[in-house]
């Protein structure tokens, strides 16, 4: 069952990842939230990394920094489908005036608006991942920043109480960290390359939509539970020199999860 995870994720996609692949693939299956027997939640050095494995859906996750070129393109994907989704955005994203539009429409159409951090910060060492690189007060501080960018939406941080972390890379005391601060980290399923979808041709790890879209595939249909539980990764914008840009397949991703009978749902509905 975890040998196709295995191979899909062999392919590095930042320093480090790889080994987080496989140390997270070993665990999805067996931590649970003991809390509510009826919902299977898988976690991963504190942060919840799927929801429950007997049930047919899945969240689909966008986060966003930089770009946003994908937004409103996205925004009428998802409403064609009629399909709810997750947006975690840093607070650069939040106060940048060109994205302001984006943002209180997708608010409106009802989908789930989060924090990603305010500055996009790499919390710990890509090789020596319990080595940190912010402090505490650095960490508690740029969060609050993030949350309140939110705030001038509307957002409350009852209303956002998960944290998916920038660069989805984090250890347990940022786990620790952001449970203190009252909110619960998560990050993407393992098991697919959806969230290399910013890699651009020039580097060593690009991998074209073709390719995305297949290992998604693939999870779908050779994995025993198939895509149940998942949190799928992808970006709501990415860097000019990538062309070939995954969320324009998005119509072509929607159709396929609801004709194999996946209800697409927001992460707080999913965990």
């Amino acid at each position: 069952m975890l040998i196709v995870w295995l191979c899909l994720l062999c392919w590095a996609i930042a320093p480090g990842i790889d080994n987080w692949v496989k140390d997270a693939v070993r665990v999805a299956d067996v931590a649970r939230n003991d809390t509510n027997p009826e919902k299977y939640i898988s976690r991963h050095r504190g942060a919840i990394i799927r929801g429950d494995t007997t049930a047919r859906r899945l969240a689909i996750v966008f986060t966003g920094d930089e770009y946003a070129d994908g937004g409103e393109q996205i925004r009428q994907k998802l409403a064609h489908h009629r399909v709810s989704a997750s947006f975690f955005l840093t607070g650069r994203f939040y106060r940048n005036a060109g994205f302001q539009t984006l943002i209180r429409n997708l608010k409106q159409d009802g989908h789930y608006l989060g924090a990603h951090s305010d500055a996009h910060l790499l919390y710990c060492d890509w090789t020596k991942r319990d080595s940190l690189l912010v402090t505490q007060t650095q960490f508690r501080n740029d969060l609050e920043q993030n949350y309140a960018a939110m705030q001038s939406y509307g957002i409350s941080k009852k209303d956002a109480r998960y944290f998916l972390p920038p660069y989805e890379w984090y250890n347990d005391t940022i786990a620790a960290w952001t449970k203190t601060a009252g909110f619960q980290l998560i990050n993407f399923t393992p098991g697919t390359l959806s969230h290399a979808d910013y890699t651009t041709p020039d580097l060593k790890n690009y991998r074209s939509s073709r390719v995305i879209l297949a290992s998604i595939y693939a999870q779908e249909q050779r994995h025993p539970v198939g895509l149940n539980g998942f949190i799928l990764l992808l970006h709501v914008g990415t860097h000019p020199a990538r062309t070939d840009k995954l969320y324009a397949h998005l119509d072509e991703l929607l159709a396929y999860l609801q004709q194999k009978k996946y209800r697409l749902v927001r992460v707080d509905e999913l965990i």
